[in-house]
């Protein structure tokens, strides 16, 4: 599970970026605003903490750039500001939750892992994925092609789950990167390319029919076309 966390104060910053990676989570930073509503719009993220007294621009404004580009995303205030009012508003304005300073963090880390389970429970992922020939049991680990079994490794079988859970839609290396690999994407590595032509000589070679097509620059796309 990956974690955003936009937060100026460094010392709580810091503090929960330590927790919150002892307790598993991938944690992403951002100092301001701006930053933070970048790092939120471009990269994918499962629940994002946010505080409203930010520089360049506020929690609130954030939160409404936020759920302009994402309806769904649990996002968690945490801020010194315990009156009422912005409560109300924070939670108005399409907060899941509102953490008043100081916290404790056994609170927030079960604050954290309630709206995760809530948010869960709204995604049915169907337990096989099919686009052409092509069927993957995301329970099984199992990957056929016109009813042969793939022999695809653990990344492999992730790299192919992902792009099938957004089959017809151009997914950026460094989107495929993060969510298989866990890294932030480097230019001057081609993991991404290497992983998708291993993946290609199993599923697409062997085949008349391309299903992995290049978005030269950019990305790859699983379609039928």
């Amino acid at each position: 599970m990956r974690i955003l966390v936009i937060e100026d104060e460094p010392k709580t910053a810091a503090f929960l970026q330590k927790g919150l990676t002892e307790n598993g989570f991938i944690v992403n930073l951002a100092h301001n605003g701006q930053d933070g509503v970048h790092l939120a719009t471009t990269i994918h993220h499962d629940l994002i903490i946010l505080d409203v007294t930010l520089p360049k621009l506020d929690g609130w404004s954030v939160l409404t750039e936020i759920r302009q580009h994402n309806k769904k995303i649990p996002v968690l205030f945490l801020s010194a500001r315990d009156e009422i009012q912005a409560r109300v508003k924070g939670l108005s304005l399409g907060a899941d939750d509102y953490l008043i300073k100081p916290f404790s963090f056994l609170e927030l880390l079960a604050r954290i892992h309630s709206l995760l389970r809530r948010s869960q429970a709204h995604v049915q992922e169907p337990p096989i994925l099919r686009i052409a020939d092509l069927e993957i049991d995301v329970h099984k680990h199992k990957a056929t092609r016109n009813s042969q079994r793939l022999d695809l490794t653990p990344k492999e079988f992730a790299l192919l789950s992902l792009l099938a859970r957004h089959q017809g839609q151009l997914l950026s290396r460094t989107l495929i990167a993060e969510q298989v690999w866990d890294m932030n994407f480097d230019s001057d590595t081609n993991v991404v390319d290497v992983a998708v032509r291993r993946l290609r000589s199993k599923l697409d070679d062997p085949f008349a029919k391309k299903l992995i097509h290049t978005i030269r620059g950019v990305g790859y796309v699983l379609e039928d076309r």
